[in-house]
């Protein structure tokens, strides 16, 4: 599958209307899926002995305990996911005294993926196929795998598909 893009026009400092505009590259809205827990059940349950139910009920133990282990100042590490990890909010204060838990005002949960998991733009990738490789391709233009030439004359970087709208 393909990650569409599409080209937006803004200033190169977001805050400063003076600055110069410049093209960037940004997801094409609508182009993804969500997928659920239960899209998940059925994938591994095609591929594995699990039933979908059993599925489910690993994945939801598995995250209530996640949850817990968090809670507790913990870190999470999946091996070939990646480690979770909270982080906090707080406001300085002059008076040392003053420095309490009630200054935290926002707490996240944060993740770095593992290295196996790291993902790669297709049409940089010295191996072209790899099973972390990402292609993209900007909509409504075409692209070809010979040397990277594209059609159009702009290097969308798409990996080799050629764009088919779903609309049209």
């Amino acid at each position: 599958m393909t990650v569409l893009l599409k080209r937006c026009l803004r200033n190169k400092f977001l805050g400063d209307s003076t600055s110069p505009l410049l093209y960037y590259l940004k997801p094409e809205p609508g182009s993804f899926r969500i997928r659920t827990l239960s899209d998940i059940s059925k994938d591994i349950e095609l591929t594995g002995a699990l039933s979908r139910e059993d599925v489910n009920h690993v994945i939801h133990a598995a995250t209530r305990r996640i949850k817990a282990i968090l809670t507790d100042g913990d870190k999470v590490k999946m091996d070939g996911l990646g480690t979770f990890y909270i982080t906090f909010n707080c406001k300085g204060t002059e008076e040392e005294k003053d420095c309490t838990v009630r200054n935290i005002h926002k707490v996240n949960i944060r993740f770095k993926a593992d290295p196996t998991l790291r993902l790669v733009n297709e049409s940089t990738a010295t191996t072209r196929g790899a099973d972390n490789n990402v292609r993209f391709a900007i909509k409504g233009e075409t692209t070809t795998t010979d040397a990277g030439v594209n059609p159009g004359g702009n290097d969308s970087g798409g990996g080799g598909d050629e764009f088919i709208d779903p609309s049209a």
